[in-house]
């Protein structure tokens, strides 16, 4: 496929759920993926400031792609490359890949940016770590996470439209990454877990669930089947293969499968989420405008609590999806 294409919704899900399998670990999983929330809160160096040049990089290619008006199915990597920060960016690609499994960049200048240069400088982000993907059927490159209302009419519309709480998921694709324009009024906290750690956990107190994470689960679909296809579907949650443990979990999506008359694991699914909320194993902040938080849905929860709004206080949050070359990775 060729570089530039965006990547489908079906076609980031397939890559990102092409996930080898050999076997179930036979003890806990290592690797630096394996951090607890207790460990990082006793230091700050999961928090990186990024520097004038890289702004400057970045501003400029934002520039020129502004003035050129190409879609994103037509801008190559050579369009977006960012002179002078290569280093920087396989420091980063690594620490998501086979590091920590999360960056949390801070200080871009979000506030001198109107919204069609947020939009474009966030896509500009994720296309430096792989090919970007559609956001939902309707064909957003670019997502606004942001309360629209939208629960009130379709009550399993997608969360990130809504002001109410998330609980702990992945999203099907190999990365996610939310640059802050604004916060809330009062509320949204970001909250992370090492699913590497929740999953050690969960070996240890209840390993009769961990051998649970390999079997197939119910999955709502949430009205976004195929035309006259099934409204769910059922998928394992873990994989283990290469020393490497990769999670796609969805708390939600789990539970509401039980409207289509299918019962829920719920003993699993409320295990697994006080584990990640826990002080021990959870991290819990709030973004300031110009942070990007960018995460390895393959070995990170997220979740977020509910949030209001202030009129001209609105929380705003742009969102992309990227798959990556994993032969490179």
């Amino acid at each position: 496929m060729a570089a530039s294409a965006l990547m489908s919704i079906a076609e980031q899900s397939a890559h990102f759920l092409d996930r080898p399998h050999e076997r179930a670990p036979a003890g806990a999983v290592g690797g630096e993926a394996a951090w607890l929330g207790a460990d990082l809160r006793l230091r700050n160096d999961w928090i990186e400031r990024v520097s004038p040049g890289f702004v400057a990089a970045l501003e400029d290619v934002v520039a020129r792609l502004r003035a050129s008006a190409r879609p994103w199915s037509d801008v190559s990597e050579a369009d977006v490359e960012l002179p002078g920060e290569g280093e920087t960016l396989r420091r980063w690609r690594r620490a998501l890949t086979h590091g920590r499994g999360f960056l949390i960049l801070r200080g871009l200048p979000v506030e001198r940016w109107d919204l069609a240069t947020q939009h474009l400088a966030t896509g500009v982000l994720g296309r430096q770590f792989g090919r970007l993907g559609l956001q939902n059927p309707r064909g957003d490159v670019i997502g606004e996470v942001r309360a629209t209302g939208v629960e009130k009419v379709d009550p399993f519309a997608r969360l990130y439209a809504t002001a109410g709480e998330f609980r702990f998921h992945c999203d099907a694709s190999d990365l996610v990454g939310l640059l802050c324009i604004r916060p809330a009024a009062e509320g949204g906290e970001s909250r992370l877990a090492s699913s590497v750690s929740v999953y050690n956990t969960l070996l240890a107190t209840r390993p009769d669930l961990a051998a649970r994470m390999f079997e197939p689960q119910p999955y709502d679909l949430r009205n976004e089947q195929a035309a006259g296809g099934e409204p769910y579907a059922a998928f394992a949650p873990c994989a283990f293969g290469g020393d490497r443990l990769r999670t796609f979990y969805i708390s939600d999506y789990f539970r509401t499968v039980a409207r289509h008359g299918i019962e829920p694991d719920l003993d699993l699914l409320d295990t697994y989420d006080a584990i990640a909320a826990s002080p021990e194993v959870g991290l819990q902040f709030y973004l300031q405008p110009g942070d990007l938080q960018i995460l390895d849905n393959h070995t990170m929860l997220h979740a977020r609590s509910a949030f209001r709004d202030e009129p001209g206080r609105e929380r705003l949050l742009l969102r992309f999806l990227v798959s990556m070359d994993r032969t490179a990775a």
